[in-house]
């Protein structure tokens, strides 16, 4: 059985260019609901080492929780590049959320 934060890197490593997540949702579908900073932490201590796409990772309100402004910056660039919209700081949760149960339906 995969433990939580094995579950949370193969979650994000699934996302696809074009889709996000939100750290919410990643912990609900790795199984604990209640977990969302746990996400946060594994995205921040496994990323180099998995190469995870941690820019495809947001808040549950559809913005960018990176305080540090460079890291915001280059998060915003990296999803723009992809064809994510921001439109007042704010991306489209029913247009760009990646739901893992639709499988190939959403890529």
């Amino acid at each position: 059985m995969e433990s939580f934060t094995q579950q949370v890197i193969r979650l994000i490593q699934g996302i696809p260019p074009g889709k996000v997540m939100t750290y919410g949702q990643i912990a609900s579908c790795a199984g604990n609901p209640r977990s969302a900073r746990q996400v946060a932490r594994a995205l921040h201590t496994m990323t180099a080492k998995y190469s995870l796409p941690w820019h495809r990772v947001i808040n549950g309100e559809g913005r960018i929780s990176i305080q540090n402004d460079g890291h915001r910056q280059l998060q915003k660039e990296l999803l723009e590049s992809e064809g994510v919209e921001i439109i007042g700081g704010k991306i489209d949760l029913v247009k760009f959320r990646f739901d893992p149960g639709q499988g190939a339906n959403e890529r």
